[in-house]
């Protein structure tokens, strides 16, 4: 069994996660597509993590690449959660969702009172209606026209009642739904095929195989249980999965703790180059909700519920040379931000120095001046 040590592999998830070092603004789409998405149920939090990911990206270049250039889309992935995808690379992630081996789906919508006609009513008249407008609808336009066009009433009630959008996911997985731009705080929806023109059909299980190939790629070497917790499956599909890439694994141990890697990903691993890193990462972002989290090397079991609460929030946090050693959050006044930063550990005057070159960083993407206040 190969052996790797701990500071290898936070430098190779660091290098692929475009933090050390970052991507160039011409390639800012690997801020997506080596991430394997960036979640972004609060968009502003989405924003930063491309914007730590890109040199030079500003907020307005990623709602420019979304809803004009049209080379990221929002929408719902794995886990449930919304995730900015590159758009070239959605039929992938439909094919992989292969949302009808879903049974939950079945019985949501038949507890709410859908028969088996109308579901698949529903699910039919979603795209139709979005095809007809030429600007994207509000929930409540789609919910008006969802109800007009199938005749089914109820089915108005059931789209504006859930304020998490859950009777949407469905069409967001058969990539018939994804976000247009918002109109002020008001999100609006519009189908993703209307903006990608060469949507190829991809085998389900050939799919879901090169998912598990880029999560390996970005988080790993990982468990089939981190897998499972990230894509938001069964732990025996994840089992199985990484049994039908067995030729393409190998186990390898971490200082002790074991899980699997891509074998063509460990030359690499073994070759990066550590080097004294610190990254304020945003709420939500994509290496803290990724990486295994349960290794004591990246975050302390003591600290784990200031950084995942109960209720499912995941706090900005800081990464020191790859590892959690701290949280952070901002609040926005009119004349600066305040940037309170709280350490697991003592200081030393490099991460103080590394956490000071990161605030200026963020003066930069906020447009204002940051004061730096430790807890």
């Amino acid at each position: 069994m190969r052996t790797l040590k701990w500071q290898q592999v936070h430098a190779w998830r660091l290098s692929q996660h475009g933090l050390a070092p970052r991507f160039s603004s011409q390639d800012f789409a690997l801020a997506v597509t080596r991430t394997a998405g960036i979640q972004a149920q609060v968009m502003s939090a989405a924003e930063l993590a491309m914007c730590t990911r890109v040199e030079g990206l500003s907020p307005r270049d990623v709602q420019s690449a979304l809803f004009q250039d049209h080379t990221l889309v929002k929408t719902w992935a794995m886990r449930g959660t919304l995730h900015l995808l590159a758009a070239n690379e959605l039929p992938l992630y439909v094919a992989a969702q292969d949302w009808q081996l879903h049974e939950r789906w079945s019985k949501y919508f038949a507890e709410c009172g859908l028969s088996t006609a109308q579901q698949d009513a529903f699910l039919l008249a979603i795209p139709y209606v979005l095809e007809q407008e030429l600007e994207p609808l509000t929930r409540l336009q789609l919910a008006d026209a969802v109800a007009k066009h199938t005749g089914i009433v109820q089915l108005r009630d059931l789209i504006i009642s859930s304020s998490w959008g859950t009777p949407l996911k469905p069409s967001a997985y058969r990539g018939d739904l994804c976000f247009g731009p918002g109109q002020g705080k008001t999100a609006t929806f519009t189908n993703p095929r209307r903006w990608i023109r060469e949507w190829q059909p991809i085998e389900p299980m050939l799919a879901l195989q090169e998912i598990a190939r880029r999560y390996l790629r970005a988080y790993g070497p990982a468990t089939t249980d981190d897998f499972a917790f990230w894509w938001g499956c069964t732990k025996t599909l994840a089992k199985n999965l990484f049994q039908s890439l067995a030729g393409e694994l190998e186990e390898v141990e971490v200082e002790g703790w074991r899980a699997f890697a891509l074998c063509t990903t460990l030359p690499l691993i073994q070759s990066v180059e550590p080097a004294e890193r610190i990254h304020l990462l945003p709420l939500f972002d994509a290496y803290t909700i990724g990486v295994p989290r349960d290794c004591e090397p990246l975050l302390a079991r003591a600290y784990k519920r200031q950084v995942f609460n109960l209720q499912g929030w995941t706090f900005a946090v800081i990464l020191v040379n790859g590892s959690i050693q701290g949280i952070w959050h901002s609040t926005i006044r009119r004349s600066h931000a305040v940037v309170k930063v709280s350490l697991f550990t003592s200081s030393t005057a490099s991460i103080q120095k590394g956490i000071a070159t990161e605030a200026e960083r963020l003066s930069r993407h906020f447009a204002k001046e940051v004061l730096l206040e430790y807890e």
